[in-house]
């Protein structure tokens, strides 16, 4: 592959995120304050949005060398499941937002400045690229060395992106839900991107 398009690769992995930060920034914008794990430790918001933002680009660039490592043992097993994998786990992250949309309770358990709740969109958004690997594996990519320059476009292009989007989800989040439920209107795209994760396998 050449350098752009490792670059293009990267900017095309990085879309989840991206739209996922969004999402997250989103969501953020509204009030946390009744949420007793946040009220017991203050967490700067420029840390919350670099700690998610470098979550999702190591993530994105350790799985295609967990793909890459991996190709001799499990590459059936990744290319047959690893976008069930990442549909499962979006639809019910997603789908618990939906449902908390409509609850009425103040406290919701959905919140992106917490730590499990970012590792656990990193791994999602990012379980796909595990295929990656194996096209770097079967395009030359032979050693390590080869890959470094790879797998750190794409975790840096990830952790820029998602940066971007969590200030422009935060910034603007309130224009777009005005009139529609913040958790509502990010359950609805957590579980939108799982199924294009999905289909995108099935009829490629």
């Amino acid at each position: 592959m050449s350098l752009l398009d490792i670059i293009l690769l990267a900017i095309a992995l990085a879309m989840d995120c991206f739209t996922v930060s969004i999402v997250s920034g989103m969501i953020d914008h509204g009030d946390w304050h009744n949420d007793s794990s946040e009220a017991k430790i203050r967490v700067p918001v420029p840390v919350i949005y670099l700690r998610m933002a470098f979550l999702f680009g190591f993530f994105q660039a350790m799985m295609p060398l967990l793909g890459w490592l991996g190709i001799s043992y499990f590459q059936s097993y990744m290319e047959a499941y690893d976008h069930w994998i990442a549909f499962g786990m979006l639809a019910f992250i997603g789908g618990k937002m939906i449902k908390e949309s409509f609850d009425k309770e103040e406290e919701k358990h959905f919140n992106p400045r917490r730590l499990h709740t970012q590792l656990l969109l990193a791994i999602a958004t990012s379980i796909d690229a595990l295929a990656i690997g194996i096209s770097f594996a079967c395009t030359g990519y032979n050693t390590l060395s080869l890959l470094t320059l790879p797998l750190f476009i794409i975790g840096l292009a990830s952790f820029i992106l998602s940066l971007v989007g969590y200030y422009l989800g935060r910034r603007f989040g309130n224009i777009i839900t005005r009139r529609l439920k913040p958790e509502l209107f990010g359950g609805f795209i957590l579980v939108g991107i799982g199924i294009k994760i999905l289909l995108s396998h099935l009829f490629e």
